[in-house]
């Protein structure tokens, strides 16, 4: 899909995923000494069915992972996609 950018907006505590620059979507998280817990994710519903929550999850797990960091799932969205796709 063209157009879709993942970013860690690390003032806010989140990943943000837009489409064409609209806002569609966030993962929040917290950190923790040598952690990050994710604790929500959302899609915009006018987004919703086009796999923007796998593709959101998928980047904000590597940019933590290439941080060396461990990842606590709390969010459900998170903790289904880490289940689905294993490292």
């Amino acid at each position: 899909m063209a157009g879709v950018e993942v970013v860690d907006n690390d003032s806010l505590h989140r990943f943000e995923i837009t489409v064409d620059g609209k806002a569609a979507g966030f993962a929040f998280y917290r950190t923790e000494p040598g952690a990050v817990v994710f604790t929500h994710t959302e899609i915009d519903p006018a987004f919703e069915g086009q796999g923007l929550g796998s593709k959101l999850a998928a980047a904000a797990l590597q940019n933590v992972r290439e941080r060396g960091l461990e990842i606590v799932p709390v969010c459900p969205f998170i903790a289904a996609y880490m289940k689905r796709h294993p490292v």
